[in-house]
C-alpha cells in the first residue's frame, strides 16, 4: 500500500505464484527438456538418428506445455476439462434429478454435486447462538459461515474507510495463524428487492385511525419503492482441516469452533462488517435452497420478516431438476453462468475498485460474488517472498533492452512485498468468481454483456467457466468450497505443471 499526504491511499502489489521451472514449462516440464537432452547427449554418441528419435517425442510432449492461455492453462489442462465434460455427459451425471419420484434413495432434494455427500450439524457458541457446521466427509474438512452487514462506504469519510480496510487486511494475516483454516470465502449476494419485508414492516404499523391521505402516501411507498431497491447479504465461511494427531470426532470439532467464533466476529465487526453472527442450519439450508430456486426468495423473505421458521433441512436444500450444459447450469426457476478471474488489476486501485461489480446488477434475478483465500503460513511465506525476489533479480540481470523497464518495476515490487512480510504482514493467495442468475436462458446474452462491463469497470479479467458450470456455480454459494481441496490432481503437482 502505499499513501501521500495530499492524496487517497493506493493498493495492488498483487503478485501471480510464479511457477518452478524455465519459462512456461514449469517444473515438470522443465526436469523432462533436460532429461531429454542429456539422453539425447548420450544418443549421439551411438548415432545421429538416435539423437533425433530421442528429441522428437520430447519435443512434441513438451509443446503443449509451453503453449499456455491468458489465464496460465496449457494444451494439456484444457484437454483435460474437455475429456472430463464428455465422460460426464456420457454417464449422465450432467443432468441430476431429486425428489420422491427419483431414484435417489430418501426421496429427498440433496444438494447435487460436490454438496452430494456434505453433512450439517449445529452448535452452540459462548452467546448460546446457534451456528451450523457443513461437514464435507471426503476431505474430513467443517466449514462454519458466518453473515455481516457491512456499513458501505457512502456518507463515510475516507479516512474511515481507510481504517477499515487496514482492519480487513490484518483480520485476513490473523487467519494465517488460526490452526488448521484450509481458507476463506466471502460471498456477496444481491438481488432485486420483492418488497416483502417492507410490507411486512410498514403495513401492519398503519392505524386505523389514521387519515386517508396518510394511509395512500404509506401504501404508494411500499408499491413504488421496490422497484428502485435491492437486497444485499454479505457471508464468510471458515473452511478447517485436520490439526495433524489423532482424529477428532464431530463433537470436539463443534466445540473447538464455538470457543473461535467470538474472536473471528469481533475482527469482522472492526473491519466494517456491521452486525455479524452466526448462520444456523436452517438458515444456512435456506441460503443454499433459493440459489437454486429463485422463485421462492419472496416467501423465505416473508418468513424471515415475520421472525417465523421455515423448518427447511439441509438435506432439502438442494434443486428438484438441474441440468449443466457448456456454458450454462439451470436448475429449478433460474439459469446461471459463472465466471472465474483471470487477471486481479494490474497497477494500483484504490479502495473502491470492486464497488461496481459488488453492486446490483439490473436485468438479473441474483448475483454473487465468491472472493476464495488461502492463507499461506508465516514459514511458507517467508521462503516464497524470497524465492519471488530472487527470480525477480535473476530475470532483471539477464534481461535488456525494451523489456528493462517491466524487469525493474518487478524487482520494486519484490522488494517491497519482502519488506512487508518481514515486518509481520500475512501473505494469502487469492481469486474470484462470479454467478448471474436470469429467468430464462434467453436473457444470459445480455447478462454476459453487464458482466463484460463490470469487469471493465473493475478493471479486472475473467472468462466463463465453460464445461464445468454446476462445480462453479456450488463453488460461489457460501458452503466453504475451496476448488484446490476438491481435485483429482494435487495441488502441488498442478503447479509443477
Amino acid at each position: 500500500m502505499s499513501s501521500d499526504a495530499m492524496t487517497r491511499p493506493t493498493y495492488g502489489n498483487w503478485r501471480r505464484p510464479r511457477r518452478p521451472g524455465f519459462g512456461p514449462l514449469g517444473l515438470l516440464g522443465t526436469v523432462v527438456a533436460f532429461g531429454g537432452l542429456l539422453v539425447a547427449l548420450l544418443a549421439s554418441l551411438v548415432s545421429l538418428m538416435a539423437a533425433i528419435a530421442v528429441l522428437v517425442p520430447v519435443g512434441l510432449f513438451l509443446a503443449p506445455l509451453a503453449l499456455r492461455m491468458v489465464d496460465g492453462r496449457n494444451v494439456y489442462q484444457l484437454l483435460a476439462v474437455r475429456i472430463g465434460w464428455m465422460k460426464r455427459k456420457a454417464n449422465g451425471s450432467t443432468t441430476y434429478v431429486s425428489g420422491p419420484l427419483s431414484r435417489r434413495p430418501g426421496g429427498r432434494f440433496q444438494p447435487p454435486g460436490l454438496l452430494a455427500r456434505t453433512k450439517m450439524y449445529e452448535g452452540r457458541d459462548a452467546y448460546d447462538r446457534a451456528f451450523g457446521v457443513i461437514h464435507h466427509p471426503g476431505r474430513n474438512l467443517y466449514t462454519v459461515v458466518l453473515a455481516c452487514e457491512p456499513d458501505g462506504g457512502s456518507l463515510v469519510d475516507p479516512e474511515q474507510v481507510d481504517v477499515w480496510v487496514a482492519s480487513w487486511g490484518d483480520w485476513l494475516s490473523r487467519l494465517s495463524h488460526e490452526p488448521g483454516l484450509r481458507g476463506a470465502q466471502v460471498v456477496v449476494e444481491t438481488a432485486p428487492d420483492t418488497g416483502t419485508r417492507l410490507a411486512a414492516e410498514v403495513l401492519p404499523r398503519i392505524s386505523p385511525d389514521a387519515p386517508a391521505a396518510a394511509r395512500a402516501v404509506m401504501e404508494e411507498v411500499v408499491q413504488r419503492y421496490p422497484s428502485a431497491s435491492s437486497e444485499m447479504h454479505t457471508y464468510i465461511a471458515l473452511t478447517y482441516g485436520p490439526t495433524g494427531g489423532p482424529r477428532r470426532d464431530t463433537d470436539d470439532v463443534i466445540t473447538d469452533l464455538s470457543m473461535r467464533l467470538p474472536g473471528l466476529l469481533s475482527g469482522l465487526v472492526a473491519a466494517g462488517g456491521g452486525s455479524a453472527y452466526p448462520l444456523s442450519a436452517e438458515r444456512l439450508a435456506e441460503v443454499v435452497r433459493v440459489a437454486y430456486d429463485p422463485a421462492i426468495a419472496p416467501d423465505v423473505l416473508s418468513a424471515r420478516a415475520e421472525h417465523s421458521t421455515t423448518g427447511l433441512e439441509w438435506d432439502d436444500a438442494g434443486p428438484a431438476a438441474a441440468v449443466e450444459t457448456v456454458n450454462a447450469y439451470k436448475h429449478d426457476s433460474g439459469v446461471s453462468r459463472t465466471w472465474m478471474l483471470t487477471l486481479a488489476p494490474r497497477g494500483t486501485v484504490r479502495s473502491s475498485v470492486l464497488r461496481g461489480l459488488l453492486e446490483p446488477a439490473p436485468g438479473t434475478r441474483r448475483k454473487r460474488v465468491s472472493l476464495i483465500y488461502r492463507p499461506i503460513d508465516p514459514a511458507t511465506s517467508a521462503r516464497i517472498v524470497e524465492s519471488d525476489r530472487r527470480s525477480a533479480h535473476f530475470m532483471a540481470s539477464s534481461r535488456g533492452g525494451l523489456v528493462q523497464a517491466r524487469a525493474t518495476s518487478e524487482v520494486r515490487a519484490a522488494e517491497q512485498t519482502a519488506a512487508e512480510e518481514a515486518s509481520g504482514a500475512g501473505l494469502v493467495e487469492f481469486s474470484m468468481m462470479v454467478t448471474v442468475t436470469v429467468d430464462s436462458e434467453q436473457e444470459l446474452p445480455d447478462a454476459s454483456i453487464t458482466v463484460r462491463n463490470l469487469q471493465a469497470s473493475s478493471r479486472i479479467l475473467m472468462r466463463p467457466a465453460d464445461r464445468m458450470q454446476a462445480s462453479a456455480f456450488t463453488c460461489t454459494l457460501p458452503v466453504g468450497l475451496l476448488p484446490w481441496e476438491h481435485t483429482l490432481v494435487p495441488y502441488q503437482l498442478r503447479e509443477a505443471l
